[in-house]
C-alpha cells in the first residue's frame, strides 16, 4: 500500500464562535447552528459532537491513512490548545496549524508566541477577511512582519484565498518579499469556480502548492466518483504540475455525506491519473512539503459487509 497523507482536515473540541455577527455552534448528534441554518457538520453517529484526535486516528487508520494535515478556519474557532496537545500527543500521524485572531490588530505577537509553544505552521482563512462587512488586506505591515518571522524560522503558511484572483495581488507581494516561505493554497483553488486557473498559477512560484481539501464538496452535486473533480487534478497538473498538488479530505465535514475511505480512492481508481500521479497526490507531495518521516504503513481491514 503506497503512503497517503491528508494534507487538508480539522479537529477541535468544542465548536462555539461568531463570524461575521453570525453564531456557529454546535448541537447533538453532529450537527450545527451554522449561520442561522442547522446543518449536518459530521457523522451522526459523533453524538457528543467531540471531533477529537482519537475519532479522527480511526477512520484513518480503516481507510489506511497513515498521516493528516490538521488546518484550522474562522468558522471553528481558535483551536490552539487542543492542536498544540494533539501534536504533540501523535507526532509521527500529524503536523498542526495554529491560527491567531486576524481580523484585529495585535496578532503578531500571538504569532510569536505560537512559535515559542512549537508550531512550525500558521493558518489565514483569507477569504473571510474580505465581505459585505469586513474588507482587511493580509499585505499590509503587521502581515509583512508575520510572513518574514515565519520565513527566518522555516514555518508553513496555508492560505484560503477569495474565489478567482480576487486576492492574487496581495499574495504575489508576500511572495516576492519572502520568496523562501512555503505556501500552501487551500481548497484547490476553488477549482470549479470563476478565474480558478489564475489563482492556481500561483503554483507556479517555486515555493507554493496547493491542497485539494474540500474537492468532494466542490463537486457534491455530480457526486463520487467525481469525474469532473479528475478533470480538475488533470487541468491543475497542465498548470503548475502535478507535483505541487496534495491530496485533502476537508474531515470531518465531508464525511457526512461519503466514506472517509471515499474521500481518496476516486483518485486511486481511476483510469485517467498514471500510477506516478496517484503516489505523488495522495502521499508523497504531502511527505516532502511537511516533512513527514515517519508514516505507519497501515494494514487493509476488510469490512464485514465484505
Amino acid at each position: 500500500m503506497q503512503v497517503i497523507i491528508d494534507a487538508h482536515s480539522h479537529l477541535w473540541l468544542w465548536q462555539h464562535t461568531v463570524v461575521n455577527g453570525k453564531r456557529i455552534e454546535q448541537l447533538p448528534n453532529g450537527r450545527s447552528s451554522f449561520m442561522g441554518n442547522e446543518v449536518q457538520m459530521m457523522n451522526p453517529w459523533m453524538r457528543d459532537n467531540y471531533n477529537s484526535a482519537e475519532k479522527f486516528l480511526a477512520n484513518m487508520d480503516f481507510a489506511q491513512v497513515g498521516g493528516a494535515v490538521v488546518t484550522q478556519e474562522f468558522i471553528d474557532g481558535l483551536q490552539n490548545d487542543y492542536l498544540e496537545y494533539v501534536g504533540r500527543r501523535w507526532q509521527d500521524r500529524f503536523f498542526v496549524f495554529g491560527m491567531c485572531e486576524f481580523r484585529k490588530p495585535g496578532f503578531l505577537i500571538e504569532v510569536q508566541v505560537l512559535l515559542r509553544r512549537g508550531f512550525k505552521g500558521i493558518k489565514i482563512p483569507a477569504a473571510r477577511l474580505v465581505d459585505d462587512h469586513i474588507n482587511i488586506r493580509f499585505d499590509t505591515e503587521e502581515f509583512m512582519q508575520m510572513f518574514r518571522l515565519m520565513e527566518e524560522n522555516g514555518m508553513i503558511l496555508a492560505i484560503e484565498l477569495g474565489e478567482g484572483a480576487c486576492q492574487n495581488e496581495q499574495l504575489e507581494t508576500v511572495i516576492k518579499e519572502c520568496p523562501n516561505l512555503k505556501i500552501v493554497l487551500g481548497h484547490f483553488c476553488m477549482v470549479n469556480r470563476k478565474d480558478w486557473q489564475k489563482q492556481m498559477a500561483l503554483c507556479s512560484h517555486e515555493n507554493v502548492y496547493t491542497d485539494m481539501g474540500g474537492i468532494t464538496w466542490l463537486f457534491n452535486d455530480e457526486y463520487y466518483p467525481y469525474p469532473s473533480a479528475i478533470s480538475a487534478v488533470k487541468e491543475a497538473a497542465d498548470l503548475v504540475g502535478m507535483e505541487k498538488i496534495l491530496w485533502g479530505s476537508d474531515y470531518p465535514r465531508t464525511i457526512s455525506n461519503i466514506t472517509y475511505r471515499q474521500s481518496y480512492d476516486w483518485i486511486l481508481k481511476s483510469t485517467e491519473l498514471t500510477d506516478t500521479d496517484k503516489r505523488m497526490v495522495l502521499g508523497e507531495n504531502a511527505k516532502k512539503v511537511y516533512g513527514f518521516e515517519s508514516i505507519p504503513v497501515l494494514p487493509y481491514i476488510p469490512s464485514m459487509s465484505e
